[in-house]
């Protein structure tokens, strides 16, 4: 099992994984939602994801459907001390608005803590970057929070280095809260984003750094190996791009390592994930436990550093 580490500068410690539960209320059922995030803690996790806009994008769908299931759980289980929840804002309307007014914060909080049954979450996030709203009156909104007591540390996802960098200088001027926590997306096949000033950013700057889509949208499970794997809908589009770019030579490496460990395809995606510059915790979900299980893999394996700089070059 890895040891726990920092999440950056935000006081809280985790194992290098955290559980993704956009799947919760949606693809997984209570019930599966309930098996997974009991397979997690038991596992030895404490840190899972969420945001106000999961599934809000299904059918029938308002929204907070994540956030109630784990909300459900942890009263069910009586366990919120023992774990940590990151919820975010900024993609779900409230009175017909969303972003990162300092109203919309405000509001979007006590909303989140109603569904997750809860007085604070750990780590709130801004779910993507508003540039309709100053970023010192955001900052100033997610810090009243920190004061409040609603949330313990605050977090940026789908932040550009610049803004990031700007939020970061406001903060310390104006003695806010500052983003500790940063949430982009980035996988072997994925890398552009985060690979360079962004990542120079977080290491100095301390951010703990927990990437989406770590699997490359299944990409990197290795069910999608030629273009008749690939299906309709935008999972099959982003195949059909990794497949005419990095993603066969990438695909090749990872199946290489695992002839040579006997692991499975995503726990080396993930094990390569967690030891880059940087990172704290990649975010990966599931929709079953043998699924899950190929996740949590990653916990107990050990890449050397020939088979790192392999698959770092497979996908330069």
């Amino acid at each position: 099992m890895k040891a726990k580490r920092p999440l950056g500068a935000s006081g809280i410690e985790t194992v290098p994984l955290m559980l993704g539960g956009n799947v919760f209320g949606w693809t997984a059922d209570e019930a599966t939602s309930f098996a997974l995030l009991d397979r997690f803690v038991e596992a030895g996790g404490t840190l899972i994801d969420t945001a106000d806009v999961y599934s809000s994008w299904v059918p029938g769908h308002e929204g907070g459907e994540s956030e109630r299931v784990i909300g459900a759980w942890m009263k069910a289980r009586g366990n919120r001390d023992a774990v940590q929840i990151a919820t975010k804002v900024g993609f779900l309307p409230i009175d017909g608005k969303a972003g990162l007014s300092a109203g919309h914060i405000a509001k979007a909080i006590d909303a989140s803590l109603a569904r997750l049954g809860t007085d604070h979450v750990d780590v709130y996030f801004a779910h993507t970057d508003d540039a309709e709203t100053p970023l010192d009156e955001t900052l100033g909104a997610f810090d009243a929070l920190v004061k409040a007591g609603k949330v313990r540390a605050i977090g940026a996802s789908n932040y550009k280095a610049d803004r990031l960098a700007e939020a970061l200088a406001i903060s310390d001027a104006n003695r806010f809260a500052r983003y500790t926590v940063l949430e982009p997306e980035y996988n072997l096949v994925s890398r552009a984003g985060y690979d360079t000033a962004l990542q120079q950013l977080c290491v100095a700057e301390q951010v703990g750094v927990v990437p989406y889509f770590g699997l490359a949208s299944g990409f990197l499970t290795g069910k999608y190996r030629t273009a008749e794997d690939v299906g309709a809908g935008s999972r099959g589009a982003k195949a059909v791009a990794f497949l005419e770019g990095k993603g066969r030579p990438v695909l090749a490496a990872m199946d290489a390592i695992a002839a040579e460990t006997g692991a499975t395809l995503p726990a080396i995606a993930l094990a390569w994930l967690a030891e880059q510059p940087g990172i704290t915790a990649p975010i990966a979900s599931a929709t079953s436990l043998p699924q899950f299980e190929q996740v949590l893999a990653m916990l107990d394996l050990e890449l050397s550093a020939d088979q790192l700089a392999r698959l770092t070059e497979a996908g330069r």
